[in-house]
């Protein structure tokens, strides 16, 4: 499709990428990998270190070279990444904003880089909070870094954003605290929003759609519905163990007092209550299971 008739309701995926490869010098850090991201989600892309997780959104940003095909808001990032960039917002953590830095300094080198940054929008944002104009980041709480860098990414209207790692070295609270005004405040459905983070359990409430990359391919790629339909774990007393084995777990774990826990892709929650008690596994339950093939 073409960039200049690019529009997230038609139903292109915001992202599509192809026989992807990256290779450095000693490692593969993607191999083949293939994945669509539709429009108007939030996608977390999750997996262990050195999985691909980064190399995969600097290939999207147009920030490393790399083999395949790969489409990004109908651009290829590559060749076209000055153009993509006017629709595309990238945030890493939130401990980057340097020291020295005042609140109108940020917001104004914020404005002067991105052509899509709402300076009313971001007013309206900080008149809500205690952060003056002159104030130093060297003098703020983590709470009102938090802030500031919420109003700088909620001040851009872009089709996609990017946030790699984006809440690396906050308190539980904070982390939180920026996630949930991210999905109160900016988000909608002509937006989508990738996110990688190793706090998996954190932002498995507000994600629509996940994948698991591992050794620079996507294993899983699907959405939370699809997740609490397709996997049931079934806790199970000894005498029953060897009845659900037939039915081919994907993981098993053992507990104290001689019980079990394994975990089924695609078997009736109906056949499996009758060998014990049910539930839809957490999202890191399901990442430990996909990554390692054991919880322990």
């Amino acid at each position: 499709m073409n960039a200049d008739t690019f529009d997230v309701t038609t139903g292109v995926p915001v992202v599509s990428a192809r026989h992807l490869r990256k290779a450095y010098k000693n490692k593969v850090a993607l191999d083949d990998a293939a994945f669509d991201i539709p429009a108007g989600r939030i996608v977390g892309l999750i997996g262990p270190n050195g999985a691909g997780k980064t190399t995969a959104l600097k290939a999207m940003l147009g920030l490393t070279p790399f083999d395949g095909e790969m489409s990004v808001l109908g651009r290829d990032p590559r060749s076209q990444r000055d153009d993509l960039m006017q629709d595309v917002c990238f945030i890493a953590d939130v401990a980057v904003l340097p020291r020295w830095i005042r609140v109108k300094e940020a917001i104004e080198f914020v404005a002067g880089v991105h052509p899509r940054f709402d300076m009313a929008r971001c007013e309206r944002f900080l008149a809500g909070t205690q952060l003056k104009p002159n104030l130093k980041v060297r003098e703020m709480s983590k709470g009102m870094i938090v802030q500031l860098h919420l109003a700088l990414v909620m001040a851009i209207d872009a089709k996609l954003l990017v946030l790699d790692e984006p809440t690396l070295g906050l308190d539980i609270l904070y982390r939180k605290q920026f996630y949930q005004r991210l999905l109160e405040d900016y988000f909608d459905e002509d937006k989508t929003i990738v996110i990688t983070t190793h706090q998996v359990e954190e932002v498995e409430h507000i994600l629509t759609d996940v994948m698991f990359i591992r050794d620079g391919r996507v294993v899983l790629n699907t959405d939370m519905d699809s997740v609490g339909s397709r996997y049931v774990e079934v806790m199970l007393n000894a005498d029953r163990v060897d009845e659900a084995r037939a039915l081919s777990p994907v993981d098993e774990r053992a507990l104290p007092f001689g019980k079990t826990v394994m975990l089924f892709d695609g078997v009736p929650a109906e056949r499996l209550a009758a060998l014990g008690e049910i539930r839809t596994p957490g999202l890191a339950d399901l990442f430990v299971a996909t990554m390692k093939g054991t919880y322990s």
